[in-house]
């Protein structure tokens, strides 16, 4: 029986770099690298009690590296900067609307 650590292991080790940056497109003559934001996790299990470990991941496409003529531009994906940016502006006026009326009394 393969020991599933080692094989987990191995499979990790190419997890970094490789799972952040796509391989380079060329589409009508520009080269386009996709860029995504990538993370994963594992969780051991018990061998004695025969309960099971679990793995998974999330990757959020970040956008896309795009090489012409001019040189390298990084263009951003607006669906995931708005799916981030509009919660992240809430909570911030949220706390400074409560920041000033504690600051008023």
């Amino acid at each position: 029986m393969p020991n599933i650590a080692l094989e987990l292991g191995k499979q990790a080790a190419s997890f970094g770099v490789k799972s952040a940056y796509g391989e380079p497109q060329d589409v009508d003559g520009v080269s386009v690298t996709p860029v995504a934001l990538s993370m994963t996790g594992f969780a051991g299990g018990d061998a004695d009690t025969r309960d099971g470990g679990a793995g998974g991941g999330l990757a959020v496409p970040l956008g896309v590296y795009v090489r012409r003529e001019e040189g390298l531009r990084f263009e951003p994906n607006i669906i995931t900067l708005l799916v981030v940016a509009v919660p992240f502006v809430w909570v911030t006026g949220r706390a400074l609307t409560r920041i000033i009326r504690a600051l008023k009394k």
